[in-house]
């Protein structure tokens, strides 16, 4: 009997500690949390589906260990070090490396502010200031390296039927404006687009016939809307 009351407390211990962590990520707000509703996925990180998110996810991780924190990287640059890189995320981090690239989806995909990033995940607002700068920072350099632009023969394979009549299409290209911030400084009037009312960076962008994107140009500013020479002068496309 003495036996049997033990199993039991144990399976009851077990029940609990189950609930008890359901109720956490309900209440938390983490990636978790959304993973059993792709309307919310790709509301907050402009995924397709949890199952996309996570196969990126899995691309990435490999290199997290990569990853140098702002933090330290200023603090190598003050003593004029080289930033060493550790062989595994630090266990002092407030959140799990996923829940930092959810924390900067959100960011990106629905602009929160970061008193209200600071918020709903429980840290502090410099956190998710170091968060955003780290992660963009490492993004950058990983997906920078990354070759996106096809060949013809690979362009061809995929080449719509509404393209039949223009078989050597190779890309197609658009100039493309975001907003930033107003500069204080002369800059202001070299920044300000007429079209869109306030400072922005144009960027050109090439997208193969079926849709993908095969070519991201750096940030300019220019006078001019969609001033494709200037942007076009500037860049190298083999």
């Amino acid at each position: 009997m003495s036996s049997q009351a033990t199993e039991d407390n144990s399976k009851t211990l077990e029940d609990l500690q189950k609930q008890l962590q359901e109720l956490r990520v309900q209440r938390e707000f983490c990636l978790q949390r959304f993973a059993g509703s792709d309307d919310n996925i790709r509301f907050y990180t402009r995924f397709p589906s949890y199952n996309h998110l996570m196969a990126f996810w899995f691309l990435i991780e490999p290199s997290i260990y990569k990853m140098v924190r702002v933090t330290r990287a200023i603090s190598a640059a003050k003593r004029n070090e080289e930033v060493v890189t550790h062989a595994r995320p630090s266990t002092r981090q407030l959140l799990q490396p996923i829940d930092e690239f959810f924390l900067f989806l959100c960011f990106l995909s629905v602009g929160l502010k970061e008193r209200d990033l600071a918020n709903r995940f429980n840290v502090h607002q410099s956190t998710v200031s170091r968060i955003i700068a780290t992660w963009t920072s490492f993004l950058t350099t990983l997906l920078g390296s990354q070759c996106i632009w096809l060949t013809p023969a690979e362009v061809q394979a995929h080449l719509p039927e509404a393209f039949k009549d223009f078989p050597d299409t190779q890309v197609i290209l658009d100039c493309t404006e975001l907003r930033c911030q107003t500069p204080s400084s002369l800059l202001q009037s070299e920044m300000y687009s007429t079209y869109k009312s306030h400072c922005t960076m144009k960027a050109l962008v090439g997208i193969a016939p079926h849709g993908a994107v095969t070519f991201v140009s750096s940030l300019w500013f220019c006078q001019r809307q969609g001033d494709f020479q200037t942007i076009w002068n500037s860049c190298v496309v083999d």
